[in-house]
């Protein structure tokens, strides 16, 4: 079963240009991981400082690897002084059914 969710941050004023820079960086390496089906990155067309990413992971394993990447805890180190949060507010998300 996939592991899907779904990651909300603002930037703060100012820090608009840099986490447009780290985000584009950080998802070209997540979208490079074997378990990863998408990582698509949004800001809300009323607030481009507010971010939305969509993430879906082949399944819990993919998610942890995921987790364990070695250029996670940087970004995360670099990225929560330049939002409003205390971090990325994560949403986990499940399919209803299709049919």
């Amino acid at each position: 079963m996939t592991k899907t969710l779904l990651a909300e941050f603002t930037a703060r004023e100012g820090t608009e240009d840099e986490v447009a820079r780290l985000i584009r960086d950080y998802a070209l390496k997540v979208r490079e991981e074997e378990g990863n089906l998408a990582f698509d990155v949004y800001t809300k067309e009323t607030n481009p400082r507010a971010y939305w990413i969509f993430e879906v992971y082949r399944d819990e394993d993919a998610f942890k690897a995921h987790l364990n990447a070695p250029y996670g805890a940087p970004f995360n180190a670099v990225l929560i002084p330049l939002i409003e949060e205390d971090a990325s507010v994560l949403t986990f998300l499940e399919e209803i059914d299709r049919t």
